[in-house]
C-alpha cells in the first residue's frame, strides 16, 4: 500500500494498456480502465438500472440517489459529491485553464468544453435530432432543438410572462431585468448583455466583415446587414407603413420615415 502510495509523489505510472496509451500507478485502475475497451460494466446500481465499468463510479452515482455531497469548497459555499467535481469547480476561483486548443488560443478550465470546442475545427457534429435529421456539436443544442418540434419551453422569467426553451436564454433575458452587462469591450467603455453583441461590436474596431453576398461580394459586419443588403438584389420590401402605402427594406429606414414631417401630417390628417 505505501508502494503505490508513494507514486502520488513520484507519477511513477508502471501501469500500461495494451490497446493504447493510457497509464497508471495501480492495477486496479487499469483494470477498471480496460473495460472502456471491452465494454463491461459489471458494477450495478441496486436503485436504477445504471451500471459501469468501476466501483469508484457506482459509489459516485450512488449519491445521486442519497443526495450526498461530501465534497466542499473552501472559497464558497458549492459542494458536490464528486472530488473531480470539486477539483473542476476551484478552477473557477484560481483562473486556471489546463485544456487548451491545438489550433487556437482557446483555454478551459473543464476537458469537456476543449472537447466541445475542437468540433468548431474539426466540423464534427454527433448529435443528430431523429425528426428532422438537424445535426449539433452538442447534447444540450440537440435538446434546445429538439423543443422547437414540441412547442416546450420549460424555462420561465419569474420577473415577467417570458419562457424559452433555453437555460442559457432565460439567463442572458433576465439580464434585462437587472441590467446587468457582464461583456465588455477591451478598446472602448462599450458593454453589453450579450456575447453577441460585443462580438459584433468588435468589429467595428477590427473592421472585420465576415458575411459576404453571394451575389456581388459585399462583405457586411453582421447576417443582419447582410440580410437587408439582399432584398436590395431582389426588391423586396417587407416593411410597411401603416399609414401611407410606403414600404422599406429594414425596419430603421421605416422608423426614419415616421419621424419625418410628411408622415405625421399625415398621421394628423387622419386623426382629424
Amino acid at each position: 500500500m505505501l508502494k503505490t502510495h508513494m507514486r502520488t509523489h513520484t507519477r511513477e505510472n508502471p501501469y500500461a494498456c495494451d490497446t493504447c496509451g493510457y497509464r497508471c500507478s495501480r492495477l486496479s485502475g487499469l483494470e477498471a480502465h480496460a473495460r472502456t475497451h471491452t465494454g463491461e460494466k459489471p458494477y450495478a446500481c441496486d436503485v436504477c438500472e445504471y451500471r459501469t465499468c468501476s466501483r469508484d463510479s457506482l459509489k459516485r452515482h450512488a449519491r445521486t440517489h442519497t443526495g450526498e455531497k461530501p465534497y466542499a469548497c473552501d472559497a464558497c459555499e458549492y459542494r458536490t459529491c464528486s472530488r473531480c467535481s470539486l477539483k473542476t469547480h476551484m478552477r473557477t476561483h484560481t483562473g486556471e485553464k489546463p485544456y487548451a486548443c491545438d489550433v487556437c488560443e482557446y483555454k478551459s478550465s473543464h476537458l469537456a468544453n476543449l472537447q466541445t470546442h475542437t468540433r468548431t475545427h474539426t466540423g464534427e457534429k454527433p448529435y443528430a435530432c431523429d425528426i428532422c435529421g438537424s445535426a449539433y456539436t452538442t447534447f444540450s443544442s440537440l435538446k434546445m432543438h429538439f423543443f422547437t418540434h414540441t412547442g416546450q419551453k420549460p424555462y420561465a422569467c419569474d420577473a415577467c410572462e417570458y419562457r424559452t426553451c433555453s437555460r442559457c436564454s432565460l439567463k442572458t433575458h433576465m439580464r434585462t431585468h437587472t441590467g446587468e452587462k457582464p461583456y465588455a469591450c477591451d478598446v472602448c467603455e462599450y458593454r453589453s448583455s450579450r456575447l453577441a453583441n460585443l462580438q459584433t461590436h468588435a468589429r467595428t474596431h477590427t473592421g472585420v466583415k465576415p458575411y459576404a453576398c453571394d451575389i456581388c461580394g459585399s462583405a457586411h459586419a453582421t447576417s443582419s446587414d447582410l440580410k437587408k443588403h439582399f432584398l436590395t438584389h431582389t426588391g423586396q420590401k417587407p416593411y410597411a407603413c401603416d399609414i401611407c402605402s410606403s414600404r422599406f427594406v429594414s425596419s430603421s429606414a421605416l422608423s426614419r420615415h415616421k419621424r419625418t414631417q410628411s408622415h405625421r401630417r399625415k398621421v394628423m390628417y387622419n386623426q382629424s
